[in-house]
């Protein structure tokens, strides 16, 4: 059976990365963009980092440019602006896609291994799905991504526990975290 492990992502600079190098550590990947309504959860995630980093949690940065165009840079211009306006540490990689046809490998794993459940029922969630209905339908079929900012948490064995999505609360990503920490 397949873990996040059996994937290689690309660093900024475009030298390929074994995701095995996380192997043992508990692990949140998370699509993202620099321009979004949801990109002021960098400091969350900044935060989490923080937090759990001692305790060999890692999070992981992908930036996606396909919801909205929200992250129309470079790779290099994505990962600057993460360090430069959030003051994150924890490891942005390459620009990818994480639906359609030329959706990197990884996050074909992640979709398929922990499905779309639907969202919190909050105000957030309505007008994120009023929003996608309008710019994206496509996103709203199946177990696609529906917008950046979809959390997945990886357990020490490399295995998806739970899907977030970006309306989720960052409270419960940290349960989530700490009982994996248990």
């Amino acid at each position: 059976m397949a873990t996040i492990y059996d994937f290689n992502v690309q660093k900024t600079s475009g030298e390929r990365f074994p995701l095995y190098h996380y192997e043992g550590k508990p692990v949140l990947i998370v699509n993202t963009a620099s321009k979004c309504k949801f990109t002021s959860q960098f400091d969350d995630l900044q935060k989490l980092y923080e937090q759990y980093r001692e305790q060999g949690v890692e999070v992981l940065g992908f930036p996606c440019n396909q919801f909205g165009e929200q992250e129309p840079g470079s790779h290099q211009e994505a990962a600057e602006f993460c360090q430069i306006n959030y003051g994150v540490k924890f490891p942005v990689f390459a620009k990818i896609e994480v639906n359609g046809d030329h959706a990197h490998p990884l996050f074909d794993y992640l979709k398929k291994a922990a499905p779309f459940k639907g969202f919190e029922d909050h105000m957030n969630a309505k007008l994120l799905k009023l929003m996608i209905t309008e710019k994206a339908p496509e996103w709203l079929l199946g177990d696609a991504i529906k917008w950046n900012f979809t959390k997945f948490l990886i357990d020490r064995q490399g295995n998806v526990v739970r899907r977030f999505e970006p309306t989720d609360s960052i409270e419960a990503i940290r349960v989530g975290i700490d009982s994996l920490l248990q």
